[in-house]
């Protein structure tokens, strides 16, 4: 599903150069739960960024179902990852002008979905949001605009999801729903999931934990 090679991210410091990592390799199987476990500025936002194609690395290869994310310009990998990657973001990154429901249509829409709003509604009475569909995200609570992200991750089916700190944001006891949720639906469509966290109690949860830390990628203990 997803195959990093010699993978290495440097950046401009006001010292001089900043090597974040360098050479790292990653091999993800279908349908797999890792978790990318490390402290704050280890790199593993960044790591996510480039294995997504999001951002492009200094060296190295990254490979999504056979395709080299790395070979392409930006269109071509946003065209990609259209209805095959999601994401939740600790930010959540909803859409504030737009209603719960319409903020999951939207990457239905843009992937030529015959039905978005049916799709939307399921995908929000799935999360247990069937009675917020015209709310805004101000009028929501932070677990339920994250509950709304999670549905806009999985509408299209996606066959891998990355996740960023998907709890960051939210008190305990609603960050601990947040993440059943997530693996609950991970579960049930089969998807490859990417976890990126400090918490190792969550980090066990996954089928694998790899640890960042000086620019090395290991397996945890």
């Amino acid at each position: 599903m997803l195959v990093a090679r010699g993978l290495g991210m440097r950046f401009a410091g006001p010292a001089g150069e900043i090597s974040l990592f360098q050479n790292l390799d990653l091999t993800i199987a279908d349908g797999e739960a890792v978790a990318v476990l490390g402290a704050s500025g280890s790199g593993k936002s960044t790591l996510l960024g480039l294995l997504a194609g999001l951002d492009v690395p200094t060296e190295g290869q990254v490979f999504f179902n056979g395709n080299e994310l790395t070979a392409m310009d930006e269109d071509q990998r946003a065209r990609l990852r259209a209805g095959r990657v999601g994401f939740v973001f600790q930010a959540f990154h909803l859409m504030p002008g737009l209603t719960a429901l319409e903020n999951v249509m939207l990457p239905l829409e843009l992937s030529g979905s015959r039905d978005p709003r049916g799709e939307a509604v399921q995908a929000l009475e799935a999360v247990g949001l069937g009675e917020r569909l015209t709310h805004y995200p101000p009028q929501l609570s932070g677990g339920e605009q994250q509950r709304v992200a999670i549905g806009r991750a999985f509408v299209t089916r996606p066959r891998l999801l990355f996740a960023d700190e998907p709890t960051g944001n939210l008190d305990q006891g609603t960050g601990e729903r947040i993440i059943d949720l997530l693996f609950q639906l991970n579960r049930e469509h089969g998807t490859t999931l990417v976890l990126v966290t400090h918490d190792p109690a969550l980090a066990r949860r996954c089928d694998r934990v790899l640890h960042i830390a000086d620019g090395a990628l290991e397996a945890a203990a």
